[in-house]
């Protein structure tokens, strides 16, 4: 496996800790894209409402970013592997409480979205703060794009098998199913967590000095300025388009189909950006996958089939490469050449994520408020046309970032260091 990534790799130094690391990440995917993709649809064939799948959502966006604090303070204290594997023990239990509550799951909506966002927070806490540790810059376009391959064939395989078992069995047997394979996937990520080298931060955790580093440093101000817009387009997008889906075609193969043709093709782009992107070409590439991101909207926004849909989910899965792979290492490089990096790597990571969720949340409230006014069928179209430029204007602000020189390696790599995504 080493020596097949050290050929996809090129030039570029490859460890034991980024192979093992990236395994994690391709199983993770596999587990929430195989059950997660469903809940959504599972919540409104017991409601046929929004405002529950709303609600679920934004239980997930406000617990996770709060979650991130905590696991920044535990992760300062004790192994990051540790939080990691709080992360998959309450993934875990939100499986668990579905399956439970089963029926009366819609009634439990907030409930059950806190309890995935605290497994999100604890989870992407350690898995980001990790990639921050283990990847150098010249590493990190190959670590950030091959784990979007992994995320990609977990998004085609996932959903298709999910929705084949869902069809084919009884509801309650295949959603049991597909819970119980998901719970083994996460077990076996756990397991190559012990693998990892054990990686402990020191010292207190300075979440408000950081966060006040905007102050003093534009790129940092601008990154996270950025994130917020991004967090705006993918509030609603993450829950809106897979009930499209469902509602026009009302099958969960139909919705598995969908993210088949929408991962296909990002695998094959994550692989090609990969591959070829130079550091010199990142905001050109976030540009033109930003505009191509935007400009996609309008071909499900005034009628809608499934078609349409295939057609939505072939043009996003080119361009989510596109714009995803230089904008995770750009945000990694702005970290890293930040004050103190090497000593608050971890609140960086912190403070990032709660912007992005601060956008997210924000969406959602929005969104709860236009169609409390509103009817649903009229003010959504807006809402997508609106928030749907978030990613488009996230190159308004990474257009003035400049790096300069690469700071000194020796803070990057061998001291330790300070992201699902649905559509």
């Amino acid at each position: 496996m080493q020596k097949s990534l050290k050929f996809l790799a090129g030039k570029v130094d490859i460890n034991k800790d980024l192979i093992f690391l990236l395994l994690i990440g391709g199983l993770y995917s596999l587990g929430i894209f195989l059950s997660n993709t469903f809940v959504n649809i599972y919540l409104w064939k017991q409601s046929n409402d929004y405002i529950t799948i709303a609600m679920y959502n934004l239980g997930i966006f406000t617990f996770q970013p709060l979650t991130f604090i905590l696991a920044g303070k535990i992760a300062k204290k004790v192994d990051r592997v540790i939080v990691l594997r709080l992360g998959v023990i309450f993934l875990s239990l939100f499986f668990l409480s579905v399956l439970i509550i089963a029926e009366d799951a819609s009634t439990y909506n907030f409930m059950l979205g806190s309890l995935l966002g605290i497994g999100y927070g604890f989870y992407w806490l350690a898995f980001n703060v990790l990639t921050f540790e283990i990847t150098e810059p010249e590493s990190r376009d190959f670590f950030n794009g091959f784990l979007g391959v992994l995320q990609s064939l977990g998004g085609m395989i996932g959903p298709l098998l999910a929705g084949t078992i869902i069809a084919r069995l009884p509801a309650n047997l295949g959603y049991t199913t597909i819970f119980t394979i998901s719970f083994v996937l996460f077990i076996g990520a756990v397991a190559c967590s012990f693998i990892l080298k054990r990686r402990q931060a020191e010292g207190k955790f300075h979440f408000r000095r950081v966060l006040a580093e905007r102050k003093h440093n534009s790129n940092w101000r601008r990154i996270l300025n950025a994130h917020v817009f991004q967090g705006l387009r993918e509030g609603i997008f993450l829950f809106v388009i897979a009930i499209w889906v469902y509602l026009t075609t009302q099958s969960e193969f139909a919705l598995g189909m969908f993210n088949l043709f929408l991962s296909g093709l990002s695998l094959v782009f994550y692989f090609l950006v990969t591959k070829w992107l130079k550091p010199s070409m990142r905001k050109k590439a976030i540009l033109t996958g930003g505009l191509t991101l935007y400009l996609s909207i309008y071909i499900i926004l005034f009628t809608i089939s499934y078609t349409q849909l295939i057609i939505y989910a072939v043009i996003i899965g080119i361009a989510y490469p596109i714009i995803n792979v230089p904008y995770a290492s750009m945000t990694y490089d702005v970290i890293g050449r930040a004050w103190k990096a090497k000593d608050y790597r971890v609140e960086y990571i912190v403070v990032r994520e709660l912007f992005v969720n601060l956008g997210r949340v924000t969406s959602i409230i929005l969104f709860l408020v236009g169609i409390t006014l509103f009817q649903a069928e009229k003010i959504i179209p807006i809402l997508l046309a609106v928030f749907g430029l978030g990613h488009l204007i996230i190159f308004m602000f990474i257009k003035n970032i400049y790096l300069g020189s690469p700071p000194d390696k020796e803070v990057l790599t061998k001291e330790p260091l300070a992201d699902e995504k649905n559509r």
